[in-house]
């Protein structure tokens, strides 16, 4: 699992383009790892960005 693959992952993902199933076996990651690496990329989700 390198960054590159990851971010590349999650961007697929984000663009549902694949799955997150998918996703991570192309990040070379477990879900629950792509999950995190989604949450490090994107700690506030943009719909309560505004609530801050």
């Amino acid at each position: 699992m390198t960054s590159k693959s990851v971010a590349t992952a999650l961007t697929l993902y984000r663009s549902r383009t694949l799955t997150l199933e998918q996703a991570a076996t192309v990040g070379g990651c477990s879900t629950a790892q792509l999950e995190e690496s989604a949450r490090a990329f994107d700690p506030v989700p943009a719909e309560h960005a505004a609530d801050d």
